[in-house]
């Protein structure tokens, strides 16, 4: 099952795409696409429902972020091998983690906002994990229970204020725009192995990045049960898990975003997103 959120920002209505790739409205069974909703019995009644029997939306309509108001956006850096190479930086020994703030979330083909005195924005395609269930103190083994499904998404991250500022990485990581999800929201049961789904990003026309997540250092389960040991995972919490070579940082000469842009990035069975970059 593909859902999604379609309409003008702030007023999404959620919806899921039939067999024949029609949207379709979900508001009369669910209120948005959220934590509730991605719930295993809301998922069941949802993947139980005739989809042609619903409202179909114009498929013109805005994209809206596959997931109504995370309550957490945790991401996972250094996470391919190649990728930390690149960055000229050691391979983690467990996972690198740093957050996102919720207000960066927008729609897969949302404008990117390059922020005020920025010098080096950045792309990272990477798959996203949505959280269904609560998940504290979990195992390996019951990561799968938890997961409602994955998305494309794009860690977009400010290099200077990330790497050459003081504090943390979240102020590189957190500028409006910064946190595209979607188009869909796919569900677990759609993505049998999600260890082994290609992934790449094109700028303006050349595509920059092209890898597999098979080369994840640490790959979705370990990832989740991870995290499950320092923070509870909520319902509607998306984690993003890291990014192939071929960044903007990795460029030799680097190379970075700047206004009038094309991003376009995409993963394997999740769909593609296409952005403009405009000045904040």
């Amino acid at each position: 099952m593909r859902l999604l959120r379609v309409g003008p920002r702030g007023s999404e209505k959620p919806a899921a795409l039939d067999s024949n790739r029609k949207i379709r409205d979900l508001s009369s069974i669910i209120n948005d696409v959220d934590g509730v909703a991605l719930a295993p019995d809301s998922l069941a009644i949802l993947a139980a429902t005739d989809l042609t029997s619903l409202p179909e939306l114009d498929a013109k309509s805005r994209i809206g972020a596959c997931v109504a108001k995370p309550g957490k956006v945790i991401c996972i850096g250094l996470n391919y091998s190649d990728h930390a190479a690149e960055a000229g930086m050691d391979l983690p020994t467990e996972p690198v983690v740093f957050m996102k703030a919720t207000s960066a979330v927008c729609g897969p083909n949302d404008s990117i906002e390059i922020p005020r005195t920025s010098e080096k924005c950045d792309w990272e395609v990477e798959l996203g994990v949505v959280i269904g269930s609560r998940a504290k103190y979990i195992s390996e083994d019951e990561v799968d229970s938890v997961i409602a499904g994955y998305c494309t998404g794009n860690d977009l991250s400010e290099r200077a204020f990330q790497l050459e500022r003081l504090g943390t990485w979240d102020k590189g990581k957190s500028h409006d725009s910064f946190a595209p999800l979607g188009p869909y929201l796919v569900t677990k049961d759609e993505i049998p192995d999600p260890q082994n789904l290609k992934l790449w990003t094109r700028i303006n026309g050349e595509t920059l990045q092209n890898g597999n997540t098979s080369t994840m250092v640490f790959n979705v389960r370990q990832i989740v049960a991870y995290l499950s040991n320092f923070m509870t995972l909520e319902p509607g919490d998306v984690i993003l898990t890291g990014t192939p070579p071929g960044v903007g940082m990795g460029q030799k000469p680097p190379s970075y975003l700047k206004a009038g842009d094309r991003v376009e990035i995409g993963i394997e069975g999740l769909g593609e997103q296409d952005q403009t970059c405009i000045q904040a």
